[in-house]
């Protein structure tokens, strides 16, 4: 499992996910342990599984 930060789209508080490397694609929706808001993760592993890309948007309500 590798440790990835990002920004809450919400509160904007530096947080981490835990990604599985060897899982290419991912997509899931996960509550902010800061604010409790909704993300929606998109997340891209290579085939290497050395470069993640995440996206971690708000969930229009």
């Amino acid at each position: 499992m590798n440790e990835v930060f990002f920004q809450c789209p919400y509160c904007w508080e530096q947080i981490s996910v835990l990604v599985d490397p060897s899982v290419p694609q991912q997509s899931y929706i996960e509550d902010c342990e800061v604010c409790c808001s909704p993300i929606q993760f998109d997340i891209h592993v290579d085939e290497g599984g050395e470069d993640i890309s995440l996206q971690a948007d708000s969930i229009e309500q």
